[in-house]
C-alpha cells in the first residue's frame, strides 16, 4: 500500500485543514467508500521550532527537528511527502535531499496556480517567509511582480497568523482583510496566502477585495493529482 507522508503540526490546525482539503478533493474525483481515500500517514510535531524566527535569525533552528521528521517518513517508507507549512520550505533543499521519497513544494504549487493576466502578486507570509524571499524567487522567475505588505500590514498579517494558531479564527479574520485591504490600494491583482494559517481565517471572510490563492489547497490539489495518477486511489 503506498503512503502519503504528511510532515504536519506546523501548525495543528493547518494540518488539519489540509487533511481536509486532500479527502474533500478525493471525494470530488469520484471516492464513495472509505477504500477509495487515499493512505495518509501523518507525523503531528508541534513542538518543532519556529520557523519564522530562525530565518530571521531569532531563534533556534528547526532544520534539525524537520530532518527527524523525514526520518520517522523514511522508516515508514512512504512513497510521497507533503509539508502543509510554507516556512519550512525555506530549508526544502535539505529535506528534499534526506526524503526517499519526492517532496511536493508548496510554493511551487501556489505559484503555478495564479491566473495568466497578473502581474502584480501579493505575498502574505510570515516575517520569515518574506524575508527568505521563497516566494518572491519564484514569482520574478515565472515573470511576476512581487507585492509585499509595509511594516504596518506585515503586523496585521502576523497577527493573524497568531491569531489562527491560538484558535482565535474570527479575530483574525479581521486582520486578513485589512491586510489585503491595503495590498489591493498597492494595485495587486493577486495575493497569494502564503502561510497555511492564513486560508483558515480566509474561510471566515466574505469576499476578498482581490483574489487570493490558497496555499493549502493548492498543495492539497497537487498532493491528490500525483496520488490519482498513481492509482493510489484503489483498493490493492
Amino acid at each position: 500500500m503506498a503512503l502519503i507522508g504528511i510532515l504536519g503540526g506546523m501548525g495543528p490546525l493547518a494540518t488539519v485543514d489540509f487533511m481536509e482539503r486532500v479527502i474533500e478533493l478525493t471525494s470530488s474525483a469520484g471516492a464513495v467508500r472509505d477504500q477509495q481515500h487515499l493512505p495518509l500517514l501523518v507525523v503531528h510535531l508541534p513542538h518543532i521550532p519556529d520557523r519564522s524566527a530562525a530565518m530571521l535569525g531569532d531563534g533556534e533552528s528547526p532544520l534539525p527537528a524537520l530532518l527527524h521528521g523525514i526520518d520517522i517518513l523514511n522508516r515508514n517508507e512512504v512513497e510521497l511527502v507533503v509539508i502543509p507549512c510554507n516556512s519550512a520550505h525555506h530549508w526544502y533543499d535539505e529535506l528534499h535531499a534526506k526524503s526517499r521519497a519526492p517532496i511536493i513544494h508548496i510554493a511551487e504549487a501556489s505559484v503555478e496556480a495564479l491566473p495568466p493576466g497578473a502581474r502584480r502578486v501579493a505575498v502574505l507570509a510570515t516575517g520569515g517567509t518574506l524575508h527568505s524571499g521563497l516566494y518572491q524567487r519564484i514569482l520574478a522567475a515565472r515573470g511576476f511582480e512581487p507585492v509585499e505588505p509595509d511594516a504596518a500590514t506585515q503586523r496585521h498579517v502576523d497577527a493573524c497568523i497568531n491569531d489562527v494558531k491560538a484558535g482565535k479564527i474570527g479575530a483574525s479574520t479581521e486582520h486578513l482583510a485589512r491586510a489585503l485591504d491595503w495590498l489591493a490600494r498597492q494595485g495587486a491583482q493577486v495575493a497569494v496566502l502564503g502561510c497555511t494559517e492564513l486560508p483558515l481565517a480566509a474561510q471566515q471572510m466574505g469576499a476578498p477585495p482581490i483574489p487570493t490563492i490558497d496555499s493549502t489547497l493548492e498543495l492539497a490539489r497537487a498532493t491528490v493529482s500525483y496520488a490519482l495518477s498513481h492509482g493510489w486511489n484503489r483498493p490493492v
